[in-house]
């Protein structure tokens, strides 16, 4: 009887990975037709693994968003094993080994375990990448975990902002502490810290303004919301997550440099996978910022805000 009970979870947990992996292929399809489907036809029509073949390999891991440097890196380290192998389908797999490997192992870090009550999270990004919506995401995933969240809608300078955090905490069914428009920010925060502790709230989210990041009020502007959230609860924030569209390229990394820079980020959530990004910009941000990337937005229905898994995500680029 135990035994059963053990094989009806597990077969329960395999189909709902297998889920997790259909939805990720699907939101994925425009961004596997820049990269995967290429890189298939040079390892089908190529019958031997020579110079022409890395020369074109290279090209495609550069168009891909990769990035100059990192591409260059790793055809280095493809070169070498290369050697051993005797046909294209084992290169294939060495590359799919070296992109892997291009990811910390600082991303296995379990998004669940909330060790802390209440749990801060500061959401920060350039307008347009879909922060507010991740936002909302986020408080359907944790309200869904009988989590009792609370959103800060500390974006006072756009009246829609304000508005479409009500909509999200309405939907999600979290409470939600919010100013005037054109309010401080960081006493929206503050204000909001505090709320959670007295109503002993498990999961705080912060929405924050999004201009471009090349304006330095807005940086300023961070670190006051991040030193009024700190100045009520001294361990917080506890995350600082970053949203990132996808569809940038490099100019994602760019801005998230400024970002950590300014406020020190913790995590990645990157979006817009669903649409013309390039897969290799995920490989590229993970090792260029050494930063776990916590979630990926493959769709805009809740589900497709997914857990990231660097493994899953490359067998879903290639498979």
């Amino acid at each position: 009887m135990v035994f059963s009970i053990f094989k009806k979870r597990d077969k329960t947990k395999k189909e709902s990975n297998n889920g997790l992996f259909s939805r990720l292929k699907t939101g994925l399809t425009k961004t596997r037709e820049v990269l995967t489907t290429d890189i298939n036809q040079l390892f089908v029509a190529s019958k031997q693994i020579d110079e022409d073949l890395f020369e074109e390999l290279e090209e495609l891991l550069v168009t891909s968003d990769l990035g100059m440097d990192i591409t260059m890196e790793m055809m280095g380290q493809i070169r070498k094993k290369a050697k051993r192998l005797t046909n294209a389908d084992e290169l294939k797999q060495v590359l799919k080994d070296e992109l892997l490997a291009l990811f910390p192992d600082l991303e296995d870090t379990d998004n669940e375990k909330i060790r802390t009550k209440p749990h801060v999270i500061m959401m920060v990004g350039v307008n347009g990448t879909g922060k507010t919506t991740t936002l909302g995401k986020l408080a359907m995933k944790y309200t869904s975990q009988g989590k009792n969240v609370l959103i800060a809608a500390a974006d006072t300078f756009r009246a829609a902002a304000i508005e479409q955090v009500e909509i999200w905490a309405d939907r999600s069914g979290a409470s939600i502490v919010k100013h005037k428009e054109g309010a401080d920010p960081a006493a929206v925060a503050y204000d909001a810290v505090e709320a959670s502790i007295a109503r002993e709230v498990d999961i705080v989210l912060i929405d924050t303004a999004g201009r471009l990041h090349t304006q330095k009020n807005l940086m300023e502007e961070l670190k006051k919301i991040k030193r009024s959230i700190n100045k009520k609860l001294n361990t917080a924030p506890h995350e600082i997550l970053m949203v990132l569209d996808a569809t940038t390229g490099q100019n994602a990394i760019s801005q998230a440099k400024i970002f950590h820079d300014a406020v020190g980020i913790t995590q990645i959530a990157l979006t817009k996978l669903d649409g013309t990004a390039k897969g290799g910009i995920v490989a590229a941000i993970a090792s260029t910022m050494d930063l776990p990337i916590t979630y990926i937005g493959v769709g805009e229905r809740i589900e497709d805000l997914q857990d990231f898994n660097s493994q899953r995500f490359i067998n879903a680029l290639f498979d």
